[in-house]
């Protein structure tokens, strides 16, 4: 069974899937829809849903530094009630410093500013499952 992991922001959704097997995880998509508008996301997301015959989701909960939950993470609880009206099984993971170190492994393997912000959401996506999949194995 796949899983699917997300990375929420205000304009975009970073997408990642883990093999069959639910060891690695490998980006997909960044979702892109109007500032706030989590429905049209929900639309576009699922497609792969479907595609890969998803039922499980790892979604990254924002926290600031301390552990409190802010509006950002108060968004995220929000998306994740829309997606059990989907029958889905939502996991909620402390996201803190998935972009940051994603953001270091692009710079790090000399990806152009221009291209990190195009996949920074996916690989941030791979890293909220990944660390998911690691807790799990």
């Amino acid at each position: 069974m796949r899983i699917l992991g997300l990375d929420l922001g205000s304009r975009t959704c970073g997408v990642a899937v883990s093999d069959i097997m639910g060891m690695i995880a490998r980006p997909v998509a960044t979702i892109r829809f109007d500032e706030d508008n989590y429905d049209s996301c929900l639309d576009q997301l699922d497609k792969y849903i479907k595609e890969f015959q998803i039922k499980k989701i790892v979604l990254g909960l924002p926290k600031h530094m301390n552990g409190d939950v802010g509006i950002r993470g108060e968004i995220s609880i929000a998306f994740k009630k829309k997606l059990e009206e989907k029958e889905m099984d939502v996991v909620l993971w402390d996201e803190r410093l998935t972009t940051v170190a994603a953001n270091r492994i692009l710079i790090s393997a000399d990806v152009s500013r221009k291209k990190r912000k195009q996949v920074i959401d996916q690989m941030a996506a791979v890293g909220i499952l990944q660390n998911y999949l690691d807790s799990q194995n």
